[in-house]
């Protein structure tokens, strides 16, 4: 089961808070993946597609239970994509055209509804429970161990911006994206992402998506120390070995001998630990050196092989 899967099947165990959160849930799963057909005997006729077990589920329930409508289900395989696909056909039926108004979806004398009806999110948990019919009808989102992405797919411009207007009233700041006549609401911060799940009531998906970033934010933590310390190994290797250079050209110009006992010291230990870093060759001296002391021998040095060569140090 893929991740969008089992956040669509959490979803649909989550109960609304008002009576009025169920009509909300059911007026948005039927405007994400429904079509409404109109008869000329007058009667109306709606059919819901998904390939989404929890969706199908959903739906049928709150037809039977909230709507008191009957309904047909017609299961089908498709052999190329290895998925079922779940139709839900809702006939002409006494209850239907004004179960169709109760879900803000008729407008009565002015025909099919473009936005969100008011009335339908009027309370907060009604907003929730929109959005939360609005995702499992239409919606992705990424495992979050690999990119924090949601989306939401829909059709309508009208409709699209009143699904972005309904996250910024819950402190969600969603983004629209034109899609081939269609459009997508979008998430792609943390933050929005966990509130969203949160405010539809997938409390374990909020949770588990929080875990992943503090796993995610610990690796992020212990790579950039690693490559820190490799970073700075690969320096004091570099260094190590101009050192080593410099000692062999100071043999060579001047002579180990005639060096003062600190900077003949300082040849020695280097020549026996080319591996150290300034701050461990300092503790191997007798007595010990700080990091400053060990570097400022390094630039004698220097300016020795400079004078002898004829070189300006500076």
């Amino acid at each position: 089961m893929s991740f969008t899967a089992e956040v669509k099947d959490e979803l649909s165990r989550v109960t609304g808070t008002c009576p009025e959160c169920e009509v909300a849930q059911l007026s948005a799963i039927v405007r994400v993946c429904g079509t409404l057909s109109f008869h000329g005997s007058g009667e109306y006729s709606v059919r819901i597609a998904t390939e989404t077990g929890a969706v199908a589920r959903t739906a049928i329930k709150l037809m039977h239970e909230v709507l008191d409508l009957d309904t047909q289900l017609t299961v089908r395989r498709s052999v190329l994509h290895k998925t079922r696909n779940y139709l839900i056909e809702v006939n002409g039926q006494p209850g239907l055209e004004p179960a169709l108004v109760r879900l803000g979806i008729l407008i009565p004398g002015q025909g099919l509804a473009q936005g969100v009806d008011d009335k339908i999110v009027a309370r907060r948990c009604c907003a929730e429970a929109f959005l939360r019919g609005a995702f499992m009808a239409g919606g992705f989102i990424a495992d979050p161990r690999g990119d924090f992405h949601l989306e939401i797919a829909v059709t309508g411009e009208a409709f699209a911006y009143a699904l972005v207007d309904l996250c910024s009233g819950l402190g969600i700041h969603a983004r629209l994206n034109r899609r081939r006549g269609a459009f997508a609401i979008y998430l792609k911060s943390f933050d929005d992402i966990v509130s969203l799940m949160a405010a539809m009531g997938a409390s374990r998906t909020a949770l588990a998506i929080e875990n992943v970033r503090v796993v995610k934010s610990v690796k992020n933590d212990v790579n950039r120390r690693v490559n820190a310390e490799i970073a700075n190994q690969a320096r004091s290797c570099d260094a190590a070995a101009d050192q080593m250079g410099l000692i062999d050209r100071v043999e060579a110009e001047v002579g180990l001998s005639s060096l003062s006992p600190a900077l003949r010291q300082f040849c020695e230990v280097r020549k026996a630990n080319p591996d150290l870093s300034l701050r461990d060759l300092g503790l191997a001296c007798d007595p010990p050196l700080s990091k400053s002391a060990v570097y400022h021998r390094v630039l004698r040095l220097e300016a020795l092989v400079a004078e002898a060569e004829g070189v300006d140090a500076h």
